[in-house]
């Protein structure tokens, strides 16, 4: 399970907002694993451990919430954006970049969950419509709507920034 670690942090670190909590879900997730791997029938182990993952995620947001704090306002308070570094020559062009993977990690931020793990685990983690099927517990038809509306929203909010800018 260790070659999926990056796949399994980065499906947290959308999920719960923030660093700290993304390594505590991993780390949750892995001995979770470790604890339930007989239930491990030689499918898909990435697929596998990125549904536990998920699981333990909302698990943890749920504590939260129970324990008074909004997952919307610890997500907006807790989201680190990491920045690419990028070795070209143009600034311009570098910031120009940045910029616009700023803006598409916040909009992607403001996403509902649903979408927002759905467009991870296809776009970021290359996963099949199956696998993403297999990881959330829902059919496949649900998974491509979700997809579709996901990306739609991302794309309604990028634009409404675009024409924002421009006026």
């Amino acid at each position: 399970m260790l070659p999926h670690l990056d796949s399994a942090h980065n499906l947290a670190r959308w999920l719960v907002g923030n660093e700290q909590d993304a390594e505590d879900a991993v780390q949750d997730s892995y001995l979770r694993a470790l604890t339930y791997f007989d239930s491990f029938h030689g499918e898909d182990g990435r697929a596998w451990l990125l549904a536990i993952v998920r699981h333990t995620c909302y698990a943890q947001l749920r504590k939260k919430v129970q324990h008074g704090l909004q997952h919307s306002e610890a997500l907006a308070a807790s989201l680190e954006l990491e920045m690419v570094e990028d070795h070209s020559p143009d600034p311009e062009a570098l910031a120009l970049r940045n910029s616009s993977r700023i803006a598409i990690e916040r909009a992607l931020a403001q996403l509902p969950p649903e979408f927002r793990e759905a467009l991870v685990l296809r776009e970021m983690e290359g996963m099949s419509y199956r696998e993403i099927a297999r990881i959330t517990d829902v059919p496949v038809g649900t998974v491509m709507s979700r997809l579709a509306r996901g990306r739609k929203r991302l794309q309604d909010m990028l634009t409404a920034k675009v024409r924002k800018e421009t006026t």
